[in-house]
């Protein structure tokens, strides 16, 4: 417990509380202009709902591929099973890159999307698919491992008692893997706040429309103005502390209701 606790002190809650600390140095004049400027509260909102658009798409999809990776076995299985890990692997510059040329104007997808009015590239968009590249893995690994421990009797039970497929997924399986959903949830949402070398490429960066928030954290830096990038920081870890904690709670709940505990 005490090597525990003095590697999670050192790892995680030093390095956080300094933030704080190096924030609590600013005057509150100085803190709220950082903070409330224009291109920051462009940033922020930005940075915020493609975060949360991309976990929501990430919910839906990952657990349909957790489901038939789980459920089914067809041919290419293992090799599907293989890729979903992929971006765990890949650096996220390489994947920004990537995602940027396939969805760029002269693109693989670009060229026959854009024609139709649909930009991805240099749009939040393209934010959104980054995230949801980078982030599915969160949601697949945290779902899959519960269906495969489902019983199947379960599902036998409820076709027996005349429930249709549909109703027995939304009646039965549903609340058993709700808590494991919240997880998956939780740690794509996370990883999308503080995504940047994916996002940098695709984005393009464009000042009140793609920038992000960690994009102004890592331009701050570079202009050694360590306190500007100190007050971005503190409100991002504000709100991802507080969305964890709203989600954790939630979390809990669906456990006592179910007597399931997450992944």
């Amino acid at each position: 417990l005490g090597l525990t606790i003095s590697y999670l002190c050192l790892v995680v809650l030093i390095p956080l509380s300094m933030a704080f600390l190096q924030a609590k140095s600013m005057t509150w004049e100085a803190f709220s202009t950082a903070v409330t400027r224009p291109s920051a509260i462009a940033a922020f909102k930005l940075t915020i709902w493609t975060a949360l658009a991309a976990s929501f798409v990430n919910v839906i999809f990952g657990v349909v591929i957790a489901w038939t990776l789980a459920r089914y076995r067809f041919p290419g299985r293992r090799i599907i099973d293989g890729l979903i890990d992929l971006p765990f692997a890949l650096p996220t510059a390489v994947a920004g890159i990537v995602l940027t040329t396939v969805y760029s104007a002269n693109g693989w997808i670009g060229q026959y999307i854009e024609p139709r009015g649909i930009k991805v590239a240099f749009e939040p968009l393209g934010i959104v698919v980054a995230l949801v590249f980078i982030g599915i893995p969160f949601v697949v690994r945290t779902v899959q491992p519960v269906l495969e421990d489902l019983d199947a009797e379960i599902e036998e039970a409820a076709a027996s008692l005349g429930a249709s497929r549909f109703t027995t997924f939304t009646r039965v399986i549903a609340p058993l893997v709700l808590p494991a959903v919240l997880t998956g949830f939780a740690m794509a949402f996370a990883r999308a706040l503080g995504e940047y070398g994916s996002v940098v490429f695709i984005s393009g960066n464009i000042p009140m429309k793609t920038e992000i928030a960690p994009l102004i954290i890592m331009s701050k830096l570079e202009q050694f103005n360590v306190p500007g990038a100190t007050a971005i920081a503190v409100v991002m870890l504000v709100f991802s502390f507080a969305m964890l904690l709203l989600i954790n709670g939630l979390q809990s709940w669906s456990s006592r209701r179910t007597g399931v505990r997450g992944a």
